[in-house]
């Protein structure tokens, strides 16, 4: 499904479903060169679970036109625009990595329009280091196979998977194949520059979820302390042995924290 949004079209997965304006919205934002396919065992579940379901393709991401957002307040922003162009009063929002940054500034900027957030492979701050910043800038096969590298656990690189007949690291790395030149450097960048997050968890009043992974690289689970402490109302859920890419490595268990934390509609 598509929207305009900004003037631009923003696409939509919504499960196959149409919207019921009767039942709970939820939108699930995608991390860093990423699109809504990341979150698709879970985005489906929701939306076949009497829930709305928007799994975003975030701006120049996807089927989804116009540039690359350049920073995290403007995606957060534009979020809170996909609602009013879909419709929504209020909605839940999931968000990974760059997603879990723009969840979390969007509870904070527009308190009165998020139910509660869920933030999967969180850090705030989000560093990125400077060799992946000059590598996603001047040589993005060496930034993605970087990424890759360290954004699965051991288990996942050697290509163990719940899902029969996938291989983790080549999907990862054809998923980041996609994204359109330079957006994977816009999208660093992005991270690496919002010093916000703090802030953010201190204003957010919508009960959060933390969900971490105990091998992740991109975002270690301890640097996503300091923002468990500064959320009022934070629930965390830690996946022994998952890395950075939680729906991918443990789509069960992320799919089952998320559907205890998000109810559906009666």
């Amino acid at each position: 499904m598509d929207y305009v949004v900004a003037g631009h079209r923003a696409h939509v997965y919504t499960g196959a479903k149409p919207p019921d304006h009767a039942l709970p919205w939820v939108v699930f934002v995608h991390g860093a060169a990423h699109d809504h396919s990341v979150f698709a065992l879970q985005s489906r579940s929701f939306a076949w679970h009497r829930r709305n379901v928007l799994a975003v393709d975030l701006p120049g991401h996807g089927r989804s036109d116009g540039a690359p957002l350049a920073s995290i307040e403007a995606i957060a922003d534009w979020l809170a625009a996909l609602l009013d162009a879909a419709g929504a009063p209020r909605a839940s929002l999931v968000g990974h990595s760059m997603g879990a940054l723009a969840a979390l500034e969007c509870a904070a900027r527009h308190p009165a329009r998020i139910e509660r957030i869920a933030l999967l492979g969180p850090s705030v701050p989000m560093p990125v280091s400077d060799d992946l910043l000059a590598a996603a800038r001047d040589d993005e096969p060496l930034a993605r196979a970087m990424i890759v590298a360290w954004s699965l656990s051991p288990t996942g690189a050697m290509a163990t998977n719940p899902w029969p007949g996938q291989w983790m690291p080549g999907g990862a790395l054809r998923l980041l194949e996609r994204a359109r030149p330079g957006t994977l450097a816009i999208d660093l960048a992005a991270c690496n520059a919002y010093t916000n997050g703090l802030a953010a968890a201190a204003a957010c009043a919508a009960p959060a979820l933390c969900i971490l992974g105990t091998r992740d690289q991109m975002a270690p689970a301890r640097a996503a302390q300091p923002l468990i402490a500064a959320l009022a109302r934070c629930e965390v859920v830690t996946l022994a042995g998952a890395g950075h890419a939680l729906m991918s490595e443990a789509p069960d268990a992320v799919l089952a924290a998320l559907a205890a934390f998000v109810p559906a509609a009666a």
